[in-house]
């Protein structure tokens, strides 16, 4: 299989557009126009870790990784599990025997989400589909016996919903990755004979829309054959046209190379950065996967998701919020509230948010706090907390003559007057209505 995918590699095709396997042409490629527009996704984190549902999705590293080990982990095993029990004996425990892949993207698709990724294999090694380079350390050999990659993907199409998969490049107790890095890199032994079959067969099997990488932070993209890999990706794969990927693809990528920027975890800028970029962040702050122990506290509310989201897109960048489900293969109700929630808020602002652009001013606090964006001739002002009184100054748009004000969700124009001759207005607002995210998006036309 290796040595077919690299003749595909080498095959020189009759398309005019080819990227060769180096950084400045990769990062020449246009990012395809879907994920712009797009905006909103939905994460999930879902594997063995499910099954202690302890810490985080990083249980086995914390356990029995990282030296000294974590103590936390290192007694919940004790105190939860006879001596001498492995990781690996978590698997057959993943059951998985609720899931119901239709359930969750009629979920997702409430949610307001565009797209979902689905990790297909986290740094653990397991994957949630039946790779034959993973052998009895996948979702089909053993826990649900089931494609749960494929499952998911057929009914997240199925309702117009773009896919995507997280891969991890390295894992943590593979023995051909410990081997090379022992060796410190300069054999790849386990990128020749792991990684890289896995990750083809991965893209043709499933050809998913955006690939979502990670774990690339010990060893240069040298190491991984990334560019020889994202060129082929380009090029010649079933998803050449359509497919986006990140920037973790080797240690000093991130925030420099890929087609759109993760740059770190829940990366917040101050500023419009200069190259796409997507938020990743969690509905649990503590973690990515699923956890037993998660109080009410710990999760954000959806006030707190909503604004988050106006910051994000209004600095020009997707907002990609995770749900770890259960072993059972259930989303936990309390996530569920949160994404019906969102995707309710959607339904009366996502006019501000999808396909929109940063406007020339991100945001301004005056008695409330507004979040800008912009769609053409439109400026949208999303106030994140409800004004003290019946109306609401905004000091940075430009007005003219013509100018006209609406409140999503209100087809009737608003009263409003300048602030003063140069820029601004008051507008008088409508009693303003209960919104699932306390927040409300006004409309401006005509304005500079």
């Amino acid at each position: 299989m290796f040595a077919v995918v690299f003749i595909v590699v080498a095959f020189v095709s009759q398309t005019a557009a080819r990227y060769s396997a180096d950084w400045k042409s990769l990062d020449s490629r246009p990012l395809p126009s879907w994920y712009d527009q797009a905006r909103v996704g939905i994460f999930v984190h879902w594997g063995v870790y499910s099954v202690p549902g302890f810490g985080s999705e990083w249980f086995w590293w914390h356990w029995q990784g990282q030296r000294p080990p974590d103590p936390r982990y290192v007694n919940f095993m004790s105190k939860n599990y006879p001596p001498g029990f492995s990781y690996p004996e978590f698997a057959p425990q993943f059951h998985a025997q609720f899931f119901n892949p239709r359930e969750w993207a009629d979920i997702f698709k409430a949610s307001g989400a565009k797209y979902v990724v689905l990790t297909a294999k986290h740094h653990e090694g397991f994957t949630n589909w039946g790779s034959s380079d993973s052998w009895n350390w996948n979702s089909v050999d053993t826990g649900p016996h089931r494609d749960l990659v494929g499952e998911l993907g057929e009914a997240v199409r199925n309702r117009s919903m773009h896919y995507g998969l997280y891969n991890s490049l390295y894992e943590w107790f593979h023995p051909l990755y410990l081997k090379d890095k022992r060796n410190g890199f300069k054999t790849q032994e386990f990128v020749m004979h792991k990684l890289l079959p896995e990750l083809y067969n991965m893209v043709v099997r499933y050809k998913p829309e955006l690939i979502w990488s990670d774990g690339d932070w010990e060893a240069p993209d040298t190491y991984w054959n990334s560019t020889v890999f994202l060129a082929w990706l380009y090029n010649d794969s079933p998803v050449k046209d359509r497919v986006v990927t990140n920037d973790r693809w080797g240690a000093g990528c991130a925030c420099k190379h890929g087609g759109y920027y993760n740059c770190e975890d829940k990366f917040t800028p101050g500023q419009v950065p200069k190259h796409k970029w997507e938020k990743c962040t969690s509905v649990d702050t503590l973690s990515w996967g699923y956890r037993k122990n998660m109080r009410l506290s710990e999760l954000m509310d959806l006030p707190s998701i909503v604004k988050d989201l106006a910051r994000t897109v209004s600095y020009g960048g997707n907002y990609l919020l995770n749900v770890g489900p259960t072993p059972d293969g259930m989303i936990p109700a309390v996530f569920e509230e949160r994404l019906r929630g969102l995707g309710a808020w959607l339904k009366v602002n996502g006019e501000a948010i999808y396909a929109s652009k940063p406007w020339r001013v991100q945001n301004e606090n005056t008695t409330v706090t507004i979040w800008y964006t912009s769609k053409g001739s439109s400026v949208y002002a999303i106030m994140t907390n409800k004004p003290p009184k019946a109306s609401v100054q905004l000091f940075l748009p430009v007005t003219s003559a013509t100018t006209t004000v609406t409140l999503l969700g209100n087809p009737k124009p608003l009263p409003w007057s300048p602030v003063s001759p140069n820029a601004g207005l008051t507008v008088l607002l409508p009693e303003l209505a209960d919104s699932p995210g306390q927040a409300w998006t006004l409309k401006l036309d005509n304005i500079q």
